[in-house]
């Protein structure tokens, strides 16, 4: 399913829902930065995902970031929270998710990075080539922070 994100775009389509979802900021040895090249927008991300019933929010990172990369992790604290009215995805379906997302903080446990259904590239990138990659303003925000070791969570 295709998606589009519409930031602070006064020409985006209204909202019609909310789901709760979580990115996950995982760094190596090296201080770089775990990233998925997604398949529906093809946006270099964080990994992360939806919630699914039966699992806490901490579950959702360790599941989403090895469904995504191929690397066990495991949440080690939080970056922050990440609502933003005027963040909203667009899908294909006719869907329009008003951004509501948990960033959690982890460090790799196990794991070789590979691509998924949901990623064409999956790579450790350095601070310094983050300019080279086609990344959306919100998850560079989440990066930023995730770098910055705030003692107490972004919330907005």
């Amino acid at each position: 399913m295709a998606r589009t994100e519409h930031y602070h775009d006064a020409d985006a389509p209204k909202a019609n829902s909310i789901v709760v979802a979580v990115s996950v900021f995982v760094h190596d040895d090296h201080e770089r930065v775990l990233l998925i090249q997604r398949t529906d927008n093809g946006l270099w991300s964080l990994p992360g995902g939806g919630q699914e019933i039966g699992e806490s929010v901490a579950e959702t990172a360790i599941r989403e970031t090895h469904e995504e990369t191929g690397i066990v992790v495991e949440v080690t604290g939080m970056v922050g929270v990440y609502s933003d009215p005027g963040h909203v995805i667009e899908y294909s379906d006719g869907e329009v998710r008003q951004q509501f997302s948990l960033c959690f903080r982890a460090e790799p446990i196990s794991g070789t990075p590979r691509p998924s259904e949901e990623s064409h590239d999956v790579r450790w990138v350095a601070r310094d080539e983050l300019a080279a990659l086609d990344i959306h303003p919100s998850t560079l925000l989440r990066i930023n922070h995730g770098y910055e070791e705030r003692r107490e969570p972004y919330i907005g």
